[in-house]
């Protein structure tokens, strides 16, 4: 396994960032887990403004996404940042969302007492960047 799929695998959090369809950025927190080179997430049931998510209306209409995580340190030489750039997709429901959301089951507690109830979110990586380069 690589340092940049350790370090990503290790995260509990990421940003996630997607393209409004009037160009703008959009980044959002997120958790997750790693599935090969897939990244999967979902939508929970935290509370929320609104059940029309920007994420999801932005991956729609540009598929292209980012996802960062980081390691910050007032030790400066153990600082880190992982990024994957990838293809998204919206799976809503059937088995390759179920499996998902075992995934993300597994890492988080709160989903195995309580399984998200929206969307999935998958992307295929496409490009790992890290810094400090290994």
């Amino acid at each position: 396994m690589t340092l940049a799929r350790e370090r990503l695998a290790a995260s509990r959090v990421a940003h996630l960032a997607t393209v409004r369809p009037d160009g703008a950025p959009h980044v959002v927190p997120i958790v997750f887990a790693l599935d090969g080179d897939r990244v999967v997430t979902a939508i929970d049931d935290k509370p929320k403004r609104s059940t029309a998510l920007q994420r999801l209306a932005n991956i729609e209409s540009e598929s292209r996404v980012s996802l960062l995580a980081d390691r910050y340190d007032e030790d400066w030489t153990r600082l880190w940042w992982v990024r994957v750039d990838g293809v998204a997709e919206i799976l809503r429901g059937g088995g390759d969302a179920d499996r998902a959301i075992d995934l993300l089951a597994d890492r988080y507690g709160p989903y195995r007492e309580r399984r998200p109830s929206g969307a999935v979110i998958r992307i295929e990586i496409s490009r790992w960047v890290t810094w400090p380069d290994p």
